[in-house]
């Protein structure tokens, strides 16, 4: 097995970042709506049932959820501009972590997430929970939290007017531990788990109101464009940073902010 990347810190990241800037997610803001949205999705999610080739179904709404509930409350209050949206938690990121994206030198070092981690019912041998000691590091996260770390130095900077979510909770994992997305469920799963997720989505824009909503990747505008064609929010794309796309492998960070840049999303 090749070795795996280290886990970077996230300070790191932001060296050299615009640390001049004193906004902020306003003090007064209430996440508790957002909080309970995310409760329904995680009550909701735990009542759906999937087959063979799924084996495991991890929910880090629910054994993270402390994480989760402290990532709410430090970064999703108050009104954003933009609104990020992921796919579904990946093996080594947020199904570690309870954090969309969450590449653990991310949530641990520049988030400042701290909060306890346990363990779903049923766990994979070979993908186990090792929460904010997890030793294997998300490309994607990293790529993704690294270039916010880089464009706004805090992140409480980058939260004053961003916010990142994913439109699925759970990690889908085959007898192997092989990861299988979403898209690649049978229709007789998928329906009732959109169901719960286009609600939840909807929800989220309600709560704070953006003017964009950036689906990082294909996935995500479809559903995007599914759940909110008729909202009054505009939808954009970004590259998705997977190491598994050889675009996102040619400078994803470069490719992302010209794109953010041309669509007008970031003067």
């Amino acid at each position: 097995m090749p070795p795996q990347p280290k886990n970077r810190s996230a300070k790191s990241l932001a060296k050299g970042a615009n640390r001049a800037y004193k906004g902020g997610v306003p003090q007064d803001s209430d996440a508790s709506p957002l909080i309970a949205a995310a409760a329904e999705l995680r009550d909701a999610v735990n009542r759906l049932s999937f087959a063979p080739p799924v084996e495991f179904v991890y929910n880090p709404l629910d054994y993270a959820w402390p994480a989760h509930e402290q990532f709410l409350t430090r970064y999703g209050g108050g009104k954003k501009q933009v609104v990020f949206l992921g796919m579904n938690p990946g093996p080594f990121g947020m199904a570690q972590v309870g954090v969309p994206f969450g590449e653990v030198a991310a949530v641990r070092d520049w988030l400042q997430i701290d909060a306890p981690i346990g363990k779903p019912a049923r766990e994979h041998p070979k993908r186990p929970i090792q929460g904010l000691q997890c030793p294997r590091s998300e490309v994607s996260g990293r790529r993704l939290w690294g270039f916010f770390a880089e464009k706004f130095g805090q992140p409480e900077a980058f939260f004053a007017g961003n916010f990142v979510v994913n439109y699925c909770p759970l990690a889908f994992l085959e007898e192997t531990g092989r990861n299988r997305t979403p898209d690649k469920l049978p229709a007789v799963e998928t329906r009732p788990l959109e169901a719960v997720c286009n609600e939840h989505l909807a929800k989220v824009v309600e709560i704070v109101q953006p003017e964009w909503l950036v689906a990082v990747g294909g996935f995500a505008e479809k559903k995007a464009e599914e759940v909110l064609g008729q909202a009054p929010v505009k939808i954009g794309r970004v590259l998705h940073p997977s190491p598994a796309s050889p675009a996102a492998n040619r400078g994803w960070a470069e490719q992302a902010e010209k794109q953010l840049r041309e669509q007008g999303i970031w003067g």
